[in-house]
C-alpha cells in the first residue's frame, strides 16, 4: 500500500500530524482540502521515538553503544538495534527464563543468567555460547562483568554471590553465602574490586581483594544503579532515591518521586539526568545543579516498568511486552507532565489563558487545558506543602505561595537559581495582584497588601471588630481585592490608587466566589443564587467532598483527596435549570 500510493498515506495523515511539525506546517497549506483536526491534535510529536514488541515477557535489559540485549521468559535473547529498534539475532541456549544480561565494557561478549540455574558467555558476532557456568542450586537472578573484563560476578536464590575466572570459566573457592535470595549484583564501572550487592531491601557493599568478598557497609534499599564513569551511584527505598559519592559514600542529593515505589533507576551517559520508574511512569530529573528537578515524566507503557538503560536514547522495558525509546527533551503533552496522584490542596483559574492550576500534597504543580481537561505541564516544587497556600499564572509562569515551617514562601517556577523567597506575614486566604508584585491575605481583622520587592507591608484596611471574613474568601482582579464575611457581605477595596489608603469600591465584584462549601460540616461544593440564596447545584457522589475548589461563573475546577482535577464547564447549561443534587 506505502509502495503504491504514498501520496494518499500522506494526504490522509497529515492532518494527524503534530500541528508545530515541520511536516504540519510546510505541507498543510498545500492540501487546503484535506481534512482538518480542530480539538485535540497534539502540538509536537512524543517524546517516545519508537517501540518493540515481544511475543513474550521481556524481562531483563543491558545496552551498548549501539546494541540492546532483551532476557525474556522463553529462555531467548534477543538483540536490537540500539538506533533503529530492528531485531537482529536472536540467542537460544537458556531454558528457562532469562533473569539477567550484561555486556563486557568493550560489547564483544555477553554474560546471562537464568531461572534454568547456569550462566553463559556469549560471542556477538556469532551468536555462539564461549562456554556455560555451572554452580548454583537455584536460579540465576543476576550477573555483572568487571571493568577489566576478568570477572563475572552472579547471585543467585540459592543465597549465593559466586564470583568466575572469565578465561577459564573456574569459580571462586570461597563464595559468598546469605541467608536470603541476592536479587541484584554489580560491579563498579571504575573498580574491578568494588560490588554491590541487594537482598531484600538490604543493600551492601563489597571488596573483592583476592576474590575474597569482604563486607564494606550497608544501608536498606531495593535497588542500586552506578553512574557511567562509577562516581555516583543511587539507591532506592520506597519513595525516596539517594544519590552519594562512590569513594567517600557523602549524599549528593535525594529525590522524591510524587507516588508508587521505585523500580529502578538509571544515569545519563554525561550525568546530565537521572532516570526512575515507578508503576508505567518513568521521571526524569536534572541532576547538574545543587537543587535537582524534576523535567519530565514519560507516560506511554500500559504495565509496570522493570528496567532502564540509556544509550542512544533512554530505553525502557515493560511488562506490557515492549520497550520503548524516549528523547530526553523533546516538548510533548504526554511527556512533561507528572499525573498528579497525591491529595490536591490548591486550586486556580486561569481562564484567559485556557488552564486550570492545581497543587497536590507532594509539591507537584500541574496546568490543565480546560477545554480538552489535558495536562499541559508540569512542575515539581522543591519541598513538601502544608494545608495552606495558593497557585497562580502570573506572565505565562506559575507562581506559587505556601507556609512551611512557619513561613511563608513564594516560588516563581522559572527562576532556577532562587526558587524559594521567604516572607514573614502570619496570616490567611493569600491571593496576588495581577502583575505579581503584590501578595494580599488576611489578618485576623485586616487585608494587607505584601510587597515581594520590597519585603513588607505596603497598604492594609481595617475590616473591624463585628466582620469575621470567611477564609481563603479574598477576590482579586489586579489591584482590586473584594473579601467575603459570614454575614454575606462583600467589602471591596483598589490598592492601586495612589496613596496609602485603599480606595473602597461599591458593588459585586464580577467573579463571585463565597466559601459555602462548609455546610453542615458535609464538605459539599455548592452553587448558590446570590440573590434568593438558593442552592442551584452541588458536586454529588464521589465528588461531593473536594479538598479544594474555584468557581469563575462558567467554570467550576475541583481537587480530590484521590489526586483527581475535576473541571465542570457550565458554558451552555443554564444553572437555574440545575436542581441541588445532580
Amino acid at each position: 500500500m506505502i509502495y503504491d500510493c504514498p501520496s494518499k498515506i500522506y494526504h490522509d495523515a497529515l492532518p494527524f500530524s503534530p500541528s508545530k511539525s515541520w511536516l504540519h506546517e510546510y505541507y498543510t497549506p498545500q492540501n487546503l482540502h484535506v481534512v482538518q483536526v480542530v480539538k485535540g491534535n497534539q502540538d509536537n510529536w512524543g517524546a517516545c521515538s519508537r517501540t518493540v514488541l515481544f511475543d513474550g515477557n521481556p524481562i531483563s535489559l543491558a545496552c551498548t553503544k549501539d546494541l540492546i540485549a532483551v532476557g525474556t521468559e522463553t529462555g531467548n535473547i534477543i538483540t536490537v538495534d540500539a538506533i533503529t529498534g530492528v531485531q537482529m539475532s536472536v540467542l537460544s541456549g537458556h531454558t528457562s527464563h532469562v533473569n539477567s544480561v550484561a555486556f563486557a565494557s568493550d560489547g564483544t561478549f555477553l554474560v546471562s543468567g537464568s531461572l534454568d540455574r547456569t550462566i553463559k558467555l556469549w560471542d556477538i558476532q556469532t551468536g555462539g555460547v564461549i562456554k556455560t557456568l555451572y554452580g548454583h542450586i537455584e536460579g540465576v537472578n543476576s550477573v555483572a562483568i568487571s571493568p577489566d573484563q576478568t570477572t563475572i560476578a552472579s547471585a543467585s536464590n540459592d543465597g549465593a554471590v559466586h564470583l568466575w575466572n572469565v578465561q577459564t570459566g573456574d569459580c571462586c573457592d570461597t563464595p559468598h553465602e546469605y541467608v536470603e535470595p541476592v536479587r541484584y549484583i554489580q560491579f563498579s564501572p571504575s573498580n574491578s574490586q568494588l560490588l554491590m550487592s541487594v537482598s531484600l531491601g538490604t543493600i551492601q557493599q563489597w571488596h573483592t581483594n583476592g576474590h575474597q568478598l569482604r563486607l564494606i557497609y550497608e544501608e536498606t534499599g531495593n535497588g542500586v544503579a552506578f553512574s557511567l564513569e562509577g562516581t555516583y551511584f543511587v539507591s532506592w527505598w520506597e519513595t525516596v532515591a539517594t544519590v552519594k559519592n562512590t569513594d567517600s559514600g557523602e549524599v549528593v542529593t535525594k529525590l522524591q518521586i510524587p507516588r508508587d515505589s521505585l523500580q529502578c533507576c538509571c544515569f545519563s551517559p554525561n550525568d546530565k539526568f537521572m532516570a526512575s520508574s515507578a508503576g508505567d511512569t518513568i521521571y526524569v530529573w536534572d541532576i547538574t545543579s545543587s537543587a535537582p528537578y524534576l523535567i519530565e515524566a514519560l507516560v506511554g507503557h500500559t504495565n509496570d516498568i522493570t528496567s532502564l538503560a540509556f544509550s542512544s536514547s533512554l530505553i525502557s522495558l515493560s511488562w506490557d511486552r515492549s520497550i520503548k525509546f524516549w528523547q530526553i527533551g523533546t516538548p510533548t503533552d504526554s511527556m512533561s507532565t507528572l499525573p498528579t496522584s497525591d491529595e490536591v490542596l490548591f486550586v486556580s483559574l486561569q481562564v484567559k489563558d485556557g488552564i486550570a492550576l492545581s497543587m497536590d500534597k507532594s509539591g507537584v504543580v500541574a496546568a490543565w487545558d480546560i477545554s480538552t481537561g489535558l495536562h499541559k505541564t508540569t512542575f515539581q516544587n522543591p519541598v513538601k506543602q502544608s494545608s495552606e497556600g495558593h497557585i497562580w499564572l502570573i506572565n505565562n509562569r506559575p507562581i506559587v505561595v505556601w507556609h512551611s515551617e512557619n513561613k511563608w514562601h513564594i516560588w516563581d517556577t522559572e527562576k532556577t537559581d532562587t526558587k524559594i523567597i521567604s516572607f514573614a506575614p502570619k496570616g490567611t486566604g493569600f491571593s496576588m495582584s495581577g502583575d505579581g508584585s503584590i501578595v494580599f491575605f488576611l489578618d485576623e481583622e485586616f487585608v494587607k497588601a505584601w510587597s515581594i520587592q520590597k519585603r513588607r507591608v505596603v497598604s492594609q484596611v481595617w475590616l473591624g471588630r463585628d466582620r469575621k471574613p470567611y477564609f481563603d474568601s479574598l477576590i482579586v482582579n489586579g489591584s482590586k481585592v473584594w473579601v467575603s464575611c459570614e454575614d454575606s457581605e462583600i467589602l471591596g477595596w483598589d490598592f492601586g490608587v495612589p496613596g496609602s489608603t485603599p480606595v473602597p469600591l461599591s458593588g459585586r465584584p464580577h467573579l463571585y466566589f463565597s466559601d459555602g462549601t462548609k455546610t453542615g460540616g458535609l464538605g459539599l461544593a455548592k452553587i448558590k443564587d446570590t440573590v434568593t440564596g438558593r442552592d442551584v447545584f452541588r458536586l454529588a457522589g464521589k465528588y461531593a467532598k473536594p479538598s479544594a475548589t474555584q468557581w469563575d461563573g462558567q467554570y467550576l475546577v475541583a481537587g480530590y483527596k484521590s489526586g483527581e482535577v475535576l473541571i465542570l464547564d457550565f458554558g451552555q447549561i443554564s444553572l437555574q435549570s440545575v436542581q441541588a443534587g445532580t
